[in-house]
């Protein structure tokens, strides 16, 4: 068995490299260093999470992503979710900055926990996960509840 402690770093194609970079600064990242030898940019926040921009993918998807907008499903990686300290205050700052919930508040069983999930430029799907706060003035809570 090989032991996992901890997640490295996230890598997120991208088409434009400045855009990215942009929409990520709006999260705490910023940019650390550019790869001497590749199309990446390495991101890190305040608390160290990391995430490599890879800025070299075609643009010739009709703006959608492949592993989240297509009917047919691929194998792969949906979605990163990261952990916010407050979700009341993400979704604030998220309509502040005009940036569309795709999905949420929504609660994923009893855990006590809510997200949103929203869109990067390219489509890639983000999940923004706290406890579970009074959101009442911001809409409520959606209760997930699976398809059978």
């Amino acid at each position: 068995m090989i032991e996992i402690d901890n997640i490295d770093h996230i890598g997120i194609r991208v088409s434009d490299r400045d855009r990215a970079i942009k929409f990520y600064n709006l999260f705490g990242f910023k940019s650390v260093r550019a790869a001497d030898n590749d199309d990446v940019i390495v991101m890190k926040n305040d608390k160290n999470v990391e995430i490599n921009i890879i800025f070299n993918a075609n643009n010739n998807n009709n703006n959608n992503n492949i592993l989240m907008d297509e009917v047919e499903k691929f194998p792969g990686y949906t979605h990163v979710a990261f952990r916010v300290d407050s979700i009341k205050s993400t979704i604030e700052k998220l309509n502040k900055n005009n940036i569309k919930i795709t999905q949420g508040p929504v609660a994923f069983g009893q855990d006590g926990h809510v997200s949103v999930f929203l869109r990067d430029p390219d489509r890639n799907t983000l999940e923004l996960r706290g406890r579970a706060e009074d959101l009442s003035a911001l809409g409520g809570v959606e209760i997930y509840e699976p398809l059978n």
